[in-house]
């Protein structure tokens, strides 16, 4: 019969997915454990797991299993009592025709069986305590073994050979009935020379030390398939990039390339991935800052000269259709400022400064001409202000009955006011309207 039945494993299986579930981080590590002990237990032909049995292999990850539940398993797993074969002894002695399957039965891992047995003839016993023995042996150089490869690993080579000793030493611990352990080996050590004595305390701390085994070879092949992962994604993040014909084809590259560096770093220390990893690293991330160090002056300029003619582009449109106010004049103006203040970020370095420079030029002229032409306009503004308030105080002051001095005095605020309106540039808002007032202003001098 198998170690565990469906039954029973069923059992055990729910309540070991609620644990992952109420710790998805290191339950589901510990559950996965478990899950591949219990998995050996269906496997296995002897007799069914107890209580104990299937305490030590669930306790030791999953702490906090609930007791009822083992027990309800071990219950069910039990099915019929060993004692319910020993009426059947005789039978099945004749059955199998011999001594031969005689001496198995009497061999199998049942204390009510051996026991007795023990006591008259435990001669008869000595194939189980040969296997054993053997087992034992093989158990401590399984796990010595095991330690040296994971632990003091060179190579992922080396994990995976200690993976399969610590499958072979769980197999030979699984092969150690837990009720001969702390009796059993004094008594048999003594009487066929054995020379060991595993008492149940070193059994348990072997299962401890193949657990933490396990786990560690669990986070080892991870850490490696991570560690795979992140290598493969940076060789083709560094592919990507050479053959990249844009910007935004090598910006994709270089953001694969920084998550597979990030990815690396990530990789827990203590691992033999990890290890490798730290090696690599340095040489990665020299190569990555130098490629993305000229990108991102590239990026920059790029994104600054844009920017700029952006500006520029406003500036035109807004200031080709003049004449402009001097409120206009002053946004061109300030159009422009930006312009070149964004080109004048542009350092040294970067690959665009030549092309900034250029347009740096350019834009300067483009601003002097802007700010020629608000000079312009505010000029024009206030003398044609002036001209329209001395016309204003000379209708003002102009008598009902002028006399010779009256026109003298006309004369002269006639002259000064066409002074004012000749100062009005023909590109400015009020040039028409000083147009038209120079023209009456100059039609009253010459009836005067």
């Amino acid at each position: 019969m198998y170690r565990l039945n469906q039954q029973a494993w069923q059992i055990l299986n729910q309540e070991i997915k609620k644990a992952i579930a109420n710790d998805p981080v290191l339950g589901t590590i510990q559950g996965e454990i478990v899950q591949q002990r219990l998995e050996r237990l269906r496997k296995q032909q002897g007799k069914p797991a107890g209580y104990e049995e299937l305490s030590e292999q669930i306790k030791d990850m999953l702490p906090n299993f609930p007791d009822k539940i083992l027990k309800k398993a071990a219950k069910v797993n039990q099915g019929s009592s060993p004692l319910s074969i020993l009426p059947w002894l005789g039978v099945g002695v004749v059955g199998v025709g011999g001594l031969a399957g005689l001496i198995w039965v009497l061999n199998l891992p049942y204390p009510m069986i051996r026991r007795p047995v023990a006591k008259v003839a435990p001669i008869i016993l000595l194939p189980s305590y040969i296997s054993m023995d053997r087992n034992y042996r093989e158990a401590i150089a399984h796990v010595e073994q095991a330690d040296q490869l994971i632990n003091q690993a060179t190579s992922y080579a080396d994990i995976e050979l200690g993976a399969a000793k610590v499958q072979a030493a769980q197999k030979n611990l699984d092969a150690l009935p837990v009720w001969f352990l702390g009796y059993e080996p004094v008594a048999i050590g003594s009487l066929w020379n054995f020379g060991w004595r595993f008492t149940f305390d070193e059994y348990k701390a072997a299962r401890a030390s193949v657990g933490r085994m396990e786990a560690k070879v669990f986070q080892e092949t991870n850490a490696d398939q991570q560690f795979q992962e992140a290598e493969t994604k940076l060789t083709q993040a560094h592919q990507q990039y050479q053959q990249a014909t844009t910007n935004s084809e090598k910006q994709t590259a270089l953001n694969n390339w920084q998550q597979a560096i990030d990815q690396l770093t990530q990789l827990p220390s203590s691992t033999f991935a990890g290890k490798q990893a730290k090696t690599k690293l340095i040489a990665y991330q020299r190569d990555f800052q130098q490629i993305s160090g000229t990108e991102a002056g590239a990026s920059r300029s790029n994104i600054l000269i844009g920017a700029a003619q952006q500006f520029s582009h406003a500036a035109s449109t807004s200031c080709s259709q003049t004449p402009l106010a001097v409120t206009q004049w002053q946004q061109c103006e300030s159009l422009w400022q930006q312009a070149i203040s964004r080109l004048e970020q542009v350092p040294l370095e970067d690959p665009g400064y030549l092309e900034a420079q250029t347009l740096l030029a350019n834009y300067r002229v483009n601003l002097g001409q802007v700010q020629i032409g608000l000079q312009n306009e505010r000029a024009s503004l206030e003398a044609f202000e002036t001209a329209q308030r001395e016309t204003e105080s000379l209708l003002a002051s102009f008598p009902s009955q002028p006399q010779e001095k009256d026109y003298n005095r006309v004369r002269s605020q006639l002259h000064s006011i066409i002074n004012e309106l000749n100062k009005v540039q023909p590109q400015s808002t009020v040039y028409p309207q000083a147009q038209s007032l120079l023209a009456s202003a100059e039609k009253k001098l010459q009836e005067l």
